[in-house]
């Protein structure tokens, strides 16, 4: 009778297992994602897609560097590949010696594992997503409540889709196109308005106009994408911009009502536009491996204070160049459909 009682009883625990395996898959993916505060133990892996991954062995960039502060720190998404948060390091010391920015206000990276987000974006999963304001660094430390609520200062006109010459300088197109210099920088997401800003005055490196592309919602900030790190198995990178600087037709494109529709803001609108609703991904969706990512135990006690640093507490200079090297491993999967904040598009062809 025991030995009856003990099997039905390993029966009964399996099937549990297995229906709380199901129920983990089909629930939206974001959840999971969104509720873990610490990251993975183990290699550094960037794995998936920009919009559709996942993101093994982060590290956060500290709260404080010498040419940088991040923002939104109650968000949790300071987290990244090791190699972004080296790109972001040294982009902050370039900028002030080559741009004459003054420093850097780092926005959403990824979120400790990665994955999806509850809230904002659709890419930023795989840590290899950076944005950085199109404000430059105050020259004094700001306090938490202050990046809670650092506003969105638009480089824009008001009402309009073009830049507001009073608010644009010299300095933002340097650290744009600074920042677009670099090999391993796949793209660099702006304005439309911004884009046209550089393809009529910039007179640098005239080749590197094709990696900034023209995406709504970025008049405030601008977004780096890395390309996959070397030999990584299961990172899939974007497909290369198209040829040309990209100042032609396709940024005229955006300067139609074809893009828009009735959501151009030509004048403000009265109540803001409703963004559409991006397909929820669920965990079986992502690449298996972000599965075992999800699961994985995380970076230990002695490890916490590392990876979240004190308010106020002095940063280390030194980019974690020691990480970059580490290999990745995962899924191949095809690329998702990029998607963003109102006002939305229609999906620009091609060359996104």
């Amino acid at each position: 009778m025991r030995k009856f009682i003990k099997a039905g009883l390993a029966v009964v625990l399996m099937m549990a297992s297995a229906l709380g395996a199901v129920a983990e898959e089909a629930t939206p993916a974001k959840q999971l994602f969104g509720k873990v505060t610490l990251p993975s133990r183990g290699q550094a892996a960037s794995i998936g897609f920009y919009a559709k991954g996942c993101l093994s062995g982060g590290v956060a960039i500290p709260v404080d560097g010498p040419a940088w502060q991040v923002l939104h720190l109650s968000r949790n998404r300071r987290w990244g590949n090791p190699r972004m948060i080296s790109l972001l390091e040294q982009l902050s010391h370039d900028g002030q010696q080559k741009a004459g920015w003054s420093g850097l206000l780092v926005g959403d990276i990824s979120q400790p594992r990665g994955g999806p987000m509850l809230t904002g974006h659709a890419s930023h999963q795989i840590g290899l997503d950076a944005d950085i304001w199109l404000t430059p660094m105050p020259n004094r430390q700001l306090s938490y409540e202050e990046r809670e609520k650092f506003p969105e200062n638009s480089v824009l006109r008001k009402g309009a889709l073009t830049v507001d010459p009073n608010k644009w300088t010299p300095a933002h197109a340097r650290i744009i196109m600074l920042a677009a210099s670099y090999p391993e920088v796949e793209r660099v997401f702006v304005h439309p308005g911004i884009k046209k800003k550089l393809c009529e005055t910039w007179r640098g490196d005239r080749a590197l106009l094709s990696k900034v592309r023209p995406i709504y919602g970025h008049h405030y900030h601008f977004h780096i994408r890395m390309k996959c790190p070397p030999g990584a198995k299961g990172c899939t990178d974007q497909a290369d911009p198209p040829d040309g600087d990209g100042c032609g037709k396709p940024l005229a494109w955006w300067f139609t009502d074809e893009p828009w529709g009735n959501n151009k803001p030509k004048t403000p609108p009265k109540k803001p536009v409703k963004p559409v609703k991006p397909r929820q991904l669920t965990l079986a969706n992502l690449p298996k491996a972000c599965a075992m990512v999800l699961g994985a135990p995380s970076v230990g006690v002695a490890a916490k204070a590392e990876y979240e640093p004190a308010m106020g507490a002095s940063a280390d200079p030194t980019p974690v160049a020691a990480f970059a090297a580490a290999p990745s491993a995962g899924d191949d999967f095809s690329a998702f459909a990029l998607l963003g904040p109102a006002p939305i598009p229609r999906a620009r062809p091609l060359d996104q």
